[in-house]
């Protein structure tokens, strides 16, 4: 009898770190180093089926899934030129997979929601016009929960570890540093160091493998006692994302990717 284990792709975890609205797309130098991160990092992710994107824009009550079958694009930033309102990634939806979650979640005692009126907003569309550009790739978006509780977003990921027994992408698209005042002042020795302070700590907190799972995930858990938490991250919804990931995951990650973003120091982690 064959193995259908080995002869079925598995799933892979991506957390990434998006950059500025849709600055990666308009050729801005400032993200040449993110660009070139998700092109070299899509060919190893292999060919998924769908790809799952928990994006730091979009904030429920409780995990809320879309579920449409052919999902529009939500330009939720401002400012930008005339042709970032004109951005397309007609990717279709997902909608078995996204009963799936929904299930999942469920099954695992969280209350969840599916809705079929909401598009895909640009923490999908920007990564993955780079990465996956022929948008034929299904995707799927889950919010985040209003909370911000990390335990939370933890506990959301691990009820849905099964989506790894298939060939689903899991991608937590937020930003390893996400204090937009700082993007525009003058950098300094001393917000470069405190920048740096923070990625280190994350760096280890995700991949050092002399840590326990349990001393993994008290760490994230407990993230605002890292070195510098509230200067990288004012509010945490770029962060959790990351949660997700790991709760899906339970494991060190098997790369780590350093990269600036407008100057400011960011990471990606590849599980």
């Amino acid at each position: 009898m064959s193995d259908k284990s080995n002869s079925t792709p598995k799933g892979s975890v991506l957390y990434l770190s998006h950059g500025g609205g849709p600055l990666p797309l308009l050729g801005d130098e400032a993200h040449k180093e993110m660009i070139a991160l998700l092109k070299k990092v899509t060919p190893v992710l292999g060919n998924p089926s769908a790809i799952l994107v928990i994006s730091a824009h979009w904030e429920e009550d409780k995990p809320t899934i879309t579920s449409g079958a052919s999902p529009s694009l939500i330009y939720d930033y401002y400012g930008f030129p005339e042709e970032s309102y004109r951005i397309e990634y007609p990717a279709p939806g997902a909608p078995m997979l996204a009963g799936k979650i929904f299930d999942l979640l469920k099954s695992h005692g969280i209350d969840a929601s599916l809705t079929d009126q909401r598009g895909f907003d640009h923490g999908l569309f920007v990564p993955l016009k780079i990465m996956y550009p022929d948008a034929n790739v299904p995707c799927v978006q889950l919010s985040l929960v209003k909370s911000l509780r990390p335990d939370e977003h933890i506990r959301i990921g691990k009820a849905l570890v099964g989506l790894l027994e298939e060939n689903v992408l899991v991608i937590g698209s937020g930003f390893s540093f996400h204090n937009l005042r700082a993007f525009f002042a003058p950098s300094t020795k001393e917000t470069q160091a405190m920048n740096e302070a923070f990625e280190r700590w994350l760096i280890d907190t995700c991949s050092s493998r002399q840590l326990s799972e349990s001393e993994r995930e008290h760490r994230l858990i407990n993230w605002e006692s890292a070195p510098a938490a509230r200067y990288c991250h004012p509010r945490e919804d770029h962060l959790l994302p990351l949660h997700v990931c790991y709760g899906i995951a339970g494991s060190a990650a098997r790369q780590v990717f350093r990269f600036e973003i407008m100057e400011k120091k960011a990471s990606a982690y590849l599980w």
